[in-house]
């Protein structure tokens, strides 16, 4: 026997767990299966259940669980404070994994089965939990965007209404009084967020590092933080960059050479967040970024395309500057020669810090254009 894996299938109230092992011969076998409650007192159960079936103590388990809403957090938190290894898969990895074993049916045993296999089978990411002040974080920056869009939609809703074939004077009335109450909504949350920022002062002082890039404000860098953990989880830009969608994906085969687009298949609220940052980045000729818009658009005639690889460079710099805790100083990029040679985006407090100089140069300037010369890019 080499390895135990236990797979959960988790829902509001309740969720299916199974336990297997796989042997030397790659054969996986069920252990044992059972249904637990989706609370503490199911949780302390579901322990006692796997110190009673894990008969051999020095072989390694692993706990594989969806990314079900939040109804897995709980547990999840339970379970790594307990000092097991737990890794959650997203549901479309789950699902098309289950396909591949050529499962027809679907419900929440056949589900736990299949993550068991899945992590007797593969070696996956463990996973880590978010800590308390980006959670907090996140869920504010979260609430505004909701309050935002619910702003929007009335705003559209009392559009038509005063254009209507009739006058609905109530209605105007009602939906006049909503929108000024998101937008006190909005100020409330505007306010509590950047107060949660200056909590911290070590964190806030990489934030002023990071909104000192011309384009980038305080509620992007708070987006941007609370959705990436403060950018733990992440060794390098290009994982970054991937988890938010950034990242190029080729279609090619052969003789056939399909359309290279950005995957998209990430945290979209990323991507929201800086299309604004790479728009004023732009307007206001920001020499770093407008050049790079000015090249791809010169290459493509596409716009989008440009703006899409701003982004990914704003990104990569915000990365940067947080992974480096450095000041950027964009007078110091006034060409893409000077950037590759001597030039630096420090501040001179910190130019004789030449090892770290460097690195940031050359991340800054690690972007590879042509990855957006193929094909248009659509911003989500």
């Amino acid at each position: 026997m080499l390895k135990y894996s236990l797979g959960l299938d988790i829902a509001s109230e309740k969720f299916d767990a199974c336990l297997s092992a796989i042997d030397d011969k790659q054969d996986v076998t069920v252990i044992s299966s059972r249904q637990f409650s989706n609370n503490e007192k199911g949780f302390k159960l579901l322990l006692d259940w796997i110190h009673k079936n894990k008969r051999y103590k020095d072989i390694p388990l692993v706990i594989c669980m969806e990314a079900t809403g939040v109804y897995y957090e709980q547990c999840a938190l339970y379970l790594f404070n307990q000092g097991f290894s737990v890794s959650i898969i997203l549901p479309n990895k789950a699902k098309k994994y289950l396909l591949s074993l050529g499962l027809k049916s679907k419900n929440d045993t056949i589900d736990a089965k299949g993550l068991s296999r899945m992590g007797a089978e593969q070696k996956l990411e463990i996973w880590q939990p978010m800590g308390t002040f980006f959670y907090l974080l996140r869920g504010l920056t979260r609430q505004l965007q909701t309050i935002q869009e619910l702003k929007t939609m009335v705003k559209n809703q009392l559009h038509a209404t005063e254009l209507g074939m009739y006058e609905l004077k109530f209605i105007i009335k009602e939906q006049k009084k909503l929108i000024e109450t998101y937008d006190k909504l909005i100020a409330k949350l505007n306010i509590e967020i950047e107060k949660h920022l200056k909590s911290n002062e070590a964190i806030y002082t990489k934030v002023k590092n990071m909104i000192s890039v011309n384009g980038i404000g305080l509620l992007t860098v708070a987006v941007i933080l609370a959705e990436t953990n403060g950018f733990e989880l992440f060794k390098s830009s290009s994982q970054l960059v991937s988890y938010c969608g950034l990242d190029a994906v080729e279609n090619q085969s052969g003789s056939h050479k399909g359309k290279t687009r950005i995957s998209k298949k990430g945290n979209s609220r990323i991507r929201r967040s800086l299309f604004m940052p790479a728009f004023c980045a732009v307007k206001d000729k920001e020499s770093i970024f407008y050049k790079l818009y000015e090249r791809i658009f010169e290459r493509s005639s596409i716009k989008m395309k440009a703006y899409v690889a701003v982004q990914k460079k704003l990104l990569v710099i915000m990365y940067t500057i947080w992974k480096k805790n450095e000041k950027f100083n964009p007078k110091n990029n006034n060409s893409r020669d000077e950037e590759q040679a001597t030039s630096s985006p420090l501040t001179p407090e910190t130019k004789k810090i030449v090892p770290t100089k460097v690195a940031l140069n050359k991340v800054i300037n690690s972007i590879d254009e042509s990855q957006f010369d193929s094909s248009p890019c659509l911003q989500s």
